[in-house]
């Protein structure tokens, strides 16, 4: 039997990086999944190396519009939700006197306003028992350069876990954060840093990591599993750092 057997999941950003890896592990754990993101073709991708157990859906978390599609489709296929894992995101690394308009929008879209109204649009289809997780970061509690507006963004998300857990425990519904440290995924790059940039990042980083090492999709995916199954049942309201240490030393 699997952790999550006969539940129905809605991963967002789920076509890639810690939303895929989420995607195989429920799956293999006996869920239903829905993954959602901006990019058809990697939806396409990802629904052809998961296989059977997952849908897809074409959406940009931070249009309300296709939230509301996304519900829609949910509703109609599923008729509920057991997990909402409100993973997408993404950032535009920049100096803050080098940030503009355009970014700010696109991060704060993306990271906060699209996981606050996935959360509300879904909550309908959500019954006593379910289980919401925020992917924040390690980056809303440390103080670095170049990332001023995502980590904002994800400090927000915080902070609205630790209120929807409060909000919505007369419902059953638990409510927790997953915080990433420094994680190999392809976010860096498609936030435009080359590789020679990546690798240096990880030369000033991994020395300030306890474990000295990147961290991986899978190990965030197997934090997630914990947060959505039974295993955390008396869980809700807490921000789980999986960061190899990096925040808490």
């Amino acid at each position: 039997m699997g952790k999550l057997d006969g539940k129905v999941a809605v991963i967002t950003g789920g076509s890639a990086g810690i939303g895929l890896a989420a995607a195989k592990l429920f799956v293999r754990e006996g869920a239903t999944v829905v993954i959602t993101g901006r990019d058809q073709q990697a939806l396409d991708v990802a629904k052809r190396g998961i296989g059977h157990g997952v849908d897809v859906v074409r959406c940009d978390n931070a249009q309300l519009a296709d939230i509301e599609a996304l519900r829609a489709y949910v509703d109609a296929k599923h008729g509920r939700v057991d997990i909402l894992f409100a993973n997408a995101g993404g950032g535009r690394p920049a100096l803050f006197e080098e940030t503009k308009e355009d970014d700010f929008d696109f991060m704060i879209g993306t990271n906060f306003k699209g996981a606050y109204f996935t959360v509300q649009k879904l909550l309908p289809l959500m019954g006593a028992g379910s289980s919401v997780i925020f992917t924040t970061s390690t980056l809303g509690t440390q103080g670095r350069p170049y990332v001023t507006v995502y980590a904002a963004a994800k400090a927000a998300l915080r902070s609205l876990a630790r209120s929807l857990s409060v909000e919505l425990s007369d419902r059953s519904i638990r409510v927790n954060a997953l915080a990433p440290g420094y994680i190999d995924t392809d976010q860096a790059r498609k936030a435009g840093m080359s590789e020679e940039m990546i690798e240096q990042t990880k030369a000033q980083v991994h020395p300030q990591i306890p474990m000295h090492r990147s961290g991986s999709a899978d190990e965030i995916a197997n934090a997630a599993l914990f947060l959505a199954c039974s295993d955390s049942s008396y869980v809700t309201g807490i921000e789980l750092s999986v960061d190899g240490g990096w925040a808490q030393v």
